[in-house]
């Protein structure tokens, strides 16, 4: 077979013109378009990685300031609930030290009142058993209430036993000590004269005693020899009642008070 040179060139140039026309015209334009894809790729990824970072910068600066939030809201509720407490502690002192004002103040005009009552109750049992023994003292034989009065504060000083004669007796012979008679009404001479009779006998004659009257010796007669005191009357009596009362009244204060707390 014979080789045609002139062909095969001219195949030859036409295939180098090809390279170099698809070297030209298609894989330089191709190979730039993808480098400039790449490099537009590679910016792109470059801003996302920066936006990126730019956004976990920012969640962390968010997570820092909630976390801050959050501290100081706890701060503000504890402060909060400390001051709430210490308002709560306030109130319920005062309520506390008003109530023990009131609490006080209630129990002073109950004392008050109870005071008044007694002396009011005092009183009035003292006018009934004044007109009871007077009644009772005027249905005796025609003997007046002084001369009554005046025996029977003699017996009682007779019926007295030997030792407290003795230390009445110690007691008027005392330098400066007086001896003095009280009743609640005026006595006439005969009633005086029995009761200083009386006085003499049991206790010592030089003994002149100083007749006085005085209302709270009610229905009986007071011997005062300096220190010691002899004393028969209805006051006592009431006294006793006086104290009766007292403790009544005591008794259903307490219990008052108890059921009102």
């Amino acid at each position: 077979m014979q080789l045609d040179w002139l062909t095969i060139a001219a195949q030859i140039a036409n295939f180098l013109v090809l390279i170099w026309l698809l070297q030209r015209f298609l894989y330089t334009p191709i190979t730039r378009a993808m480098a400039k894809r790449e490099a537009r790729i590679e910016e792109r990824l470059a801003d996302a990685r920066k936006h990126r970072q730019e956004a976990e910068q920012e969640a962390r600066t968010l997570r820092e300031r909630q976390q801050e939030l959050d501290a100081r809201a706890e701060k503000v509720l504890a402060d909060a609930r400390r001051e709430a407490e210490a308002l709560k502690d306030r109130l319920e002192q005062d309520v506390r030290k008003e109530f023990d004002e009131k609490r006080s103040n209630w129990q002073e005009q109950l004392e008050e009142e109870k005071a008044e009552l007694v002396r009011q109750l005092r009183k009035r049992m003292a006018d009934q058993v004044v007109k009871v023994v007077r009644r009772t003292l005027s249905d005796f034989a025609d003997t007046d209430l002084a001369a009554q009065v005046a025996n029977e504060f003699a017996r009682r000083l007779e019926a007295l036993d030997a030792e407290n004669k003795t230390r009445l007796s110690d007691a008027a012979a005392r330098p400066g000590s007086t001896a003095v008679v009280e009743s609640g009404i005026d006595l006439p001479s005969a009633a005086r004269s029995r009761i200083t009779r009386a006085i003499h006998d049991n206790l010592g004659a030089d003994i002149e005693p100083d007749y006085r009257t005085d209302e709270d010796v009610v229905l009986g007669i007071r011997l005062t020899l300096g220190e010691e005191i002899v004393e028969w009357s209805a006051g006592s009596y009431l006294d006793k009642l006086d104290d009766l009362v007292r403790d009544t009244l005591d008794a259903a204060g307490r219990s008052d008070l108890t059921a009102t707390t």
